[in-house]
């Protein structure tokens, strides 16, 4: 119950440039870009040749107890007529055809596994058992030995979910709190009381997860900068190893939709002002500052083996929701955020017996292939590594994006200093949903524009 997918494209491509909220860049191209596939082509192709020796796993549980008003992630409300039951079965069948696809040749093995949403904890404990089962042993990844990730909500955090889930391994629990005030939950169309998320906060520490991680919202209708504060120190009451604070966005075909329009100036600096004030809090109480978007204690236990990086290909993605990436391909299943669309999509997803071929997704040269590094590293603190972006394109990103760079250095979005990455400065961080959209392709601009939302 994350709020993670970007803005629609009918709202954000004509968004005044000086907008600093345009869309949250977390996956490029997007899936508003994806198309069917006329080909069709099979998994074995696709990942013949391709490295995999240091893949990452996803599986998407498409399934909430609500739908809160800000969300237009890929779910739906409930799982009438053991729909669980089913949707398990179809994932257990295509991770079995993934692996095949993968084949026998230079040996398989998985760096990192996320298991989101949707809600994962949606599912029963006996359910999350059998997901882990299908993980370990259909794709052969090892739960214990990589990180696994997993999100959850308040509701859902059980202890006999949690139990299972620290049982096979896992070693991140984020948790969509949004906010510890009432009225602002309220707010967010996402009911919930502050005792029952301190007792979910209380459950996932008795259950001895290593990584506990905090969603909060900012910008939230009624929010001032001391609820900001108040919802921030509950937080930190629990000493998380990671806080991630989010603006709020209004979307299309979303329980809030219509409330606030984007562009709206007096929006957009409160929101700057709330990310500012809770910026600064963190790192004054020892937390670094990852991205516009995270933030990581100072002695928080890492949380991946150094092999694994978000701009590589290598995405096994099993749900209807989830990705899977290779160098050339990117591909899913279809995308929608109304309810009547998304039942439908996973209908059929249940219904699928062969899951030997990709049916939906984009095509990704190397101009895009590009874009997608620099963009991914880019929107990080620690920036571009400028040896390795010149290793694997064989150029430097400033004259690759000459323009683009420009126009960030021009905006001081850009840090001068004189080492080998290039760095947001901290306004360029500030400006991240801003600067990641101006770095889409025309191609993929074009496709995001005539995606119809639905």
């Amino acid at each position: 119950m994350k709020t993670l997918p970007n803005t629609p494209p009918s709202t954000q491509l004509n968004t005044p440039v000086d907008t600093p909220y345009q869309s949250y860049v977390y996956a490029y191209p997007h899936k508003t870009a994806y198309r069917p596939l006329p080909d069709r082509p099979a998994l074995r192709d696709l990942w013949q040749g391709e490295p995999k020796g240091a893949l990452s796993l996803y599986a998407h549980i498409p399934f909430c107890e609500i739908r809160c008003g800000f969300c237009n992630l890929f779910t739906r409300i409930g799982a009438p007529d053991e729909l669980t039951t089913r949707y398990l079965d179809a994932l257990d069948r295509q991770a079995t055809a993934v692996r095949d696809a993968l084949g026998d040749g230079e040996p398989v093995r998985f760096a990192t596994a996320a298991f989101g949403g949707g809600t994962p904890t949606f599912l029963t404990a006996d359910e999350l058992n059998r997901l882990c089962d299908i993980a370990e042993k259909r794709t052969g990844v090892d739960l214990r030995a990589v990180p696994l990730s997993v999100e959850a909500s308040p509701a859902t955090a059980t202890p006999d979910r949690l139990a299972v889930l620290a049982e096979r391994g896992t070693t991140r629990l984020s948790l969509g709190v949004q906010s510890f005030v009432d009225e602002e939950a309220r707010a967010a169309v996402r009911p919930q009381r502050r005792a029952d998320v301190e007792a979910a906060l209380g459950h996932i520490r008795e259950a001895g997860i290593p990584v506990l991680n905090i969603d909060l919202i900012y910008g939230i209708d009624g929010q001032t900068a001391h609820s900001w504060r108040t919802s921030l120190d509950a937080a930190l009451a629990w000493r998380p190893e990671e806080l991630y604070l989010y603006p709020l966005y209004v979307r299309p075909l979303t329980g809030l939709d219509g409330r606030t329009p984007l562009g709206d100036r007096a929006w957009d600096e409160q929101r700057l002002r709330l990310y500012r004030q809770g910026r600064d809090h963190l790192r004054a109480r020892g937390y670094e500052q990852v991205s516009m978007r995270m933030f990581r204690r100072a002695d928080a236990p890492p949380q991946g083996p150094d092999d694994y990086a978000c701009q590589t290909d290598g995405m096994i993605g099993l749900g209807c929701g989830a990705r899977s990436y290779t160098s050339t391909l990117h591909y899913s299943f279809d995308y929608a955020v109304h309810a009547r669309e998304v039942r439908s999509i996973i209908d059929a997803y249940t219904a699928t017996e062969d899951f030997s071929r990709a049916a939906h997704g984009r095509h990704v040269g190397a101009d895009e292939a590009r874009r997608r590094h620099l963009l991914q590293s880019l929107l990080q603190a620690d920036g571009l590594d400028r040896a390795e972006y010149r290793e694997r394109f064989g150029g430097e990103p400033e004259r690759d994006f000459a323009a683009e760079c420009a126009r960030f250095t021009a905006r001081g979005w850009l840090d001068d200093t004189a080492d080998d990455r290039l760095r947001l400065s901290p306004e360029g961080l500030a400006h991240s949903d801003a600067l990641g959209p101006e770095l889409f392709s025309p191609a993929v601009r074009a496709a995001m524009a005539a995606y119809e939302a639905r």
